[in-house]
């Protein structure tokens, strides 16, 4: 007899057998048979045989193992499926509501035009009893149930089978445009935005899902094309001052016999520089901020940080507030009423009324500085005379900020680029500074984009149209607000983050 005893732990099909499982000779057959304990049966590793691991710990299922699937993956499929279900209960439905009413229909025992019925036990010319008749009319009424039940069932079973080739037909003529949808977003990348869907048709739900699909690409080219513009245009703006700097230091080196005076207005110029690509990087990370959302809410007051970032000799009316329709804005006309100061720069006039505002301080005393600071900067002299007038106070419940100012005339398709970053409308907008030997001092580019920002982060919307005389009117909108009961914290509940 061969000695397989060697052979317990020699690799097979499902694996090789553990030390637990024994070789024992079978008392019929004298062959042997594996013994396995009973702690381990049934327990098949569909990865490595039919042994659990080493330790007793089971290995985790071979990816792409066999699994059942029941469901369909394709919605043509299921589509399919849902057809020929509904259609089998509704003609089950059928077929059993005609079997209930054939079923209680009163069988008929009239026999007429003859002495004797055909079928029924009984010689020629013999009248069966009424009995009889029912009993056979019974009989022959289940024999016609019967046959009808078994007729209605094979048909039914046809045209169940016929129903799931016509419900695949029509689920795929309905899927159709899903597929021609998806082809075409498959070609469209961030290289090629301009491509649409574009579906022909009726005005049903796949066209309108195509025609909001085409609206969210239209959304993101922009979205796309305007970062490009974003990039480019900081890359420029940055590289300005960096080469300014690189030209003073390569004159200041390139003169051997420079002064001390010479090589300390180098230096100044080169600081100059720095400070301003420093207020440049600063006004990138506030527009960053601005646009990343809020991190914190607090109850400030409009007319406060107004009042403290008016220049001096600015006029302040007595705190009028506006409600509704008759706080109207500041109105045109008559910049006389300032009195500021006469070195040439433009009267500033306040109507400061109470305009709480739920929201970041920080962003929204920038929102002021820069719409303050562009009313001053790009202001020229009208009828003799330059004004800016600030006004706050609520309309309609909303609190509101408004600045007017006097300058050139601005035309109105392009009021809405100056809120684009690095837009600027022209050397009509800029003025020379006495100090700047004719440097003209235009901004950076980012003040009306911070602006718009930091209104979109707290809910608000900004308006901005050209005066009729020259200049621009801008009106920012807050969403309404619960001020903040007095003693209490003020920073209130939202103080938390997003």
């Amino acid at each position: 007899m061969t000695d397989v005893s060697a052979d317990v732990n020699r690799p097979g099909p499902y694996g090789a057998c553990p030390p637990s499982v024994q070789s024992v000779p079978s008392e019929a057959s004298g062959r042997r048979r594996w013994r396995v304990p009973r702690a381990v049966r049934g327990r098949r590793d569909p990865g490595a045989g039919w042994w659990p691991a080493p330790g007793g710990a089971r290995r985790p299922p071979a990816p792409g193992g066999f699994r059942w699937r029941l469901a369909p993956r394709s919605i043509r499929w299921r589509l399919t499926l849902i057809y020929s279900a509904l259609f089998m209960a509704a003609g089950a439905a059928l077929l059993g509501f005609t079997y209930l009413l054939a079923s209680r229909a009163a069988p008929s025992t009239a026999v007429g035009g003859s002495s004797s019925v055909s079928g029924i036990p009984g010689g020629d010319g013999y009248a069966p009893d009424p009995p009889t008749l029912t009993m056979y009319a019974e009989a022959l009424r289940a024999d016609q149930l019967h046959q009808l039940l078994v007729e209605a069932g094979i048909a039914l079973a046809v045209m169940t089978f016929a129903s799931v080739a016509l419900g695949r037909l029509m689920a795929g003529r309905v899927l159709a445009p899903l597929r021609t949808m998806t082809a075409a977003a498959r070609r469209i990348s961030a290289d090629n935005l301009r491509q649409r869907l574009a579906v022909p048709g009726p005005e049903d739900e796949l066209k309108a899902m195509a025609d909001t699909f085409d609206d969210v690409l239209g959304r993101l080219e922009g979205a796309f094309e305007a970062q490009k513009r974003f990039v480019a245009n900081a890359s420029h703006e940055l590289r300005t001052p960096l080469t300014l700097q690189q030209a003073i230091v390569d004159v200041a080196l390139a003169d051997p016999g420079a002064s001390v005076e010479s090589l300390r207005a180098a230096c100044l110029r080169v600081r100059a520089a720095g400070q301003e690509q420093a207020r440049l990087i600063d006004a990138l990370l506030t527009l960053a901020r601005s646009q990343g959302g809020l991190q914190r809410r607090e109850f400030v007051d409009l007319a406060d940080l107004v009042r403290e970032r008016l220049p001096d000799g600015a006029v302040v009316a007595g705190g009028s507030h506006g409600t509704g329709a008759g706080a109207a804005g500041p109105q045109e006309g008559g910049g006389h009423e300032g009195g500021g100061p006469g070195d040439g720069r433009p009267r500033v006039r306040a109507d400061l009324g109470s305009a709480p505002v739920l929201g970041d301080p920080q962003l929204i005393e920038r929102l002021v500085v820069n719409l303050a600071d562009n009313a001053v900067r790009h202001n020229v002299t009208e009828d003799g005379e330059s004004w800016v007038r600030l006004w706050t106070g609520t309309e309609a419940g909303r609190p509101v900020l408004r600045i007017d100012n006097t300058g050139p005339v601005i035309p109105r398709e392009q009021v809405a680029g100056l809120f684009q970053p690095f837009r600027r409308l022209g050397a009509e907008r800029t003025r020379v500074q006495p100090r700047g030997k004719g440097r003209p001092r235009d901004g950076l580019g980012l003040g009306l984009s911070i602006v718009t920002a930091v209104a979109t982060a707290h809910g608000g919307t900004v308006e901005a149209w050209p005066r009729s005389r020259g200049g621009l009117s801008v009106r920012v909108t807050f969403p309404p607000c619960a001020p903040p009961l007095p003693g209490t914290d003020r920073q209130g509940v939202g103080s938390a983050g997003r």
